[in-house]
């Protein structure tokens, strides 16, 4: 498997745990509204919900260990998750304050004692060693699941030995972590750093890399530098935190959040505006079939702030289209972070998060971002529009005659997109078979598919299924974006297989 493949993988498993995230920020967001002023304070109802939310944001590293090891084993298994939770309590508890004073003979009883104890280590309990365990442990389970042993040992073979395996290995990953640790902190804290010292400009930078990174699934590695705890910045949680992290000192309103805030205009307003500039520049013959496309990914992206669905339909058919809305993305942020107009979310900016994060008391002017966004619905739709007029882009309903999916396909198409069984089958077909197959995965709108050969992948052929597009990773490696039926799809593919 290649390096890419290999980072997509860690990217689509970096889901498992963000998922549980709009959980958090449910909880929080209802308990805010109940509570304005006193955040827990004046209604048992809101402190029950807020705490609750408090829960699941404050242990968010032992999440991602468990999630990225569930969610790169090869079956998926709960032996995989339980290993990661191992591995993640050795490391952090064999790298805590209290162990390294132990092992360099610093007195605990005395008061200054933390002083002499590198800052690194206070800092263990992050997301950073939470991937890195969920990787190991991961890996781990896919090498000795299935091993057997002696009879004599029998109760521990397959994957009752994972665990038991892990928590030897992390010893050893403990031992390396103790020298290197402080050394790899001191780089991602002065790597946040030098990003907060750019204020708005950063983030700006983000918000451009951000969505650059989408057509290759690696935005979630970008993601977790800013949104969690791996470079101090942490801005989800925090944000989330509301009160209890401005009293904490954890967050400073107006600042938490810059790194979110730039989104909702995009998502919620941009992007629609960028489909209504291809519904409007579509031929006559397919504005039917364009409205429905553009109005169901429009929808999805105001609403939730799912936006794959309809960045995949001129990503790749007009690449210089993407990199416009990677540039507008970024003086999104630039202006909502200069402006200190800022929303949260705990999934991402559509209409759901951003009332929910309304009376947070870190939200500061929201509302203007509604505003911002309307101004970006204009820009988006007078660049797209003129953009794919001057230089006849073949985003969706101007594609050439030859490559439009003829009234058959569509017939085919309609007779099994209801039906995802007979809809997997037909994936399968597209990739080669059973034969071409050696991995099944999917996130949260892709099959990402490991391959023996990715030639053998027939591209238009998923485009007539519905596949928004079809990105080969190397000779091994295969993406399908397929919308928010992918799991499904997946599933049912893994029953054939």
């Amino acid at each position: 498997m290649g390096i890419l493949a290999y980072m997509q993988r860690i990217g689509r498993s970096l889901m498992v745990p963000v998922a549980v995230l709009p959980a958090a920020a449910i909880l929080l967001g209802i308990g805010y509204w109940i509570d304005p002023d006193g955040w827990g304070q004046n209604s048992i109802v809101a402190a029950f919900l807020i705490k609750s939310g408090g829960a699941i944001i404050d242990n968010m590293p032992i999440l991602f260990a468990i999630g990225v090891a569930y969610g790169m084993s090869k079956d998926k298994d709960g032996a995989a998750a339980l290993s990661g939770l191992v591995g993640f309590l050795v490391v952090t508890t064999l790298l805590s304050p209290n162990s390294i004073a132990l092992f360099n003979g610093i007195d605990t009883k005395a008061d200054d004692w933390l002083k002499h104890v590198p800052a690194a280590y206070g800092k263990i309990n992050n997301q950073f060693i939470g991937i890195l365990v969920g990787i190991i442990a991961a890996e781990l389970y896919n090498r000795f699941s299935r091993v057997e042993l002696h009879k004599a040992l029998s109760f521990f073979s397959g994957k009752r030995l994972v665990p038991i395996v892990v928590s030897v290995v992390m010893l050893l990953v403990s031992a390396v972590l103790y020298f290197i640790w402080p050394t790899i902190y001191d780089a991602l804290v002065a790597f946040g750093k030098y990003i907060k010292e750019l204020g708005s400009v950063g983030a700006g930078i983000y918000g451009f890399f951000n969505r650059l990174l989408i057509p290759v699934g690696l935005h979630h590695a970008l993601n977790s530098v800013f949104w969690f705890d791996v470079a101090g910045i942490n801005d989800i949680p925090n944000f989330l935190g509301g009160q209890k992290s401005i009293e904490d000192g954890l967050a400073t309103v107006g600042i938490t959040g810059r790194y979110q805030a730039g989104f909702f205009p995009v998502m919620m307003f941009g992007l629609p505006g960028a489909a209504l500039a291809m519904y409007h520049t579509a031929k006559k013959g397919n504005k039917d079939k364009t409205a429905s496309i553009m109005l169901a990914a429009s929808f999805a992206a105001f609403f939730t702030g799912v936006t794959e669905p309809l960045e995949f339909a001129f990503m790749f058919v007009a690449p210089v289209l993407y990199v416009l809305h990677a540039v507008l993305a970024g003086i999104s942020l630039y202006i909502a972070a200069a402006m200190q107009w800022i929303a949260g979310f705990g999934f991402s900016a559509g209409l759901v998060d951003m009332l929910l994060s309304s009376r947070n008391p870190l939200a500061v002017h929201w509302y203007m971002l509604i505003l911002q966004g309307l101004v970006f619905f204009v820009v988006y739709y007078v660049v797209f529009r003129f953009v794919i007029v001057k230089f006849n882009l073949k985003t969706p309903g101007r594609e050439d005659e030859d490559t439009t999916v003829s009234s058959t396909e569509s017939t085919q198409k309609k007779q099994v997109i209801g039906d995802t069984s007979k809809l997997a089958e037909q994936y399968l077909v597209v990739v080669g078979g059973k034969g071409n197959l050696t991995n099944i995965d999917s996130c949260i709108t892709r099959l990402r598919l490991g391959v023996n050969d990715s030639e053998l992948v027939d591209e238009q052929a998923a485009k007539a299924l519905g596949a928004m597009a079809v990105i080969k990773l190397g000779k091994t490696g295969v993406q399908i974006i397929v919308g928010t039926q992918a799991e499904k799809i997946a599933d049912e593919m893994k029953k054939l297989v």
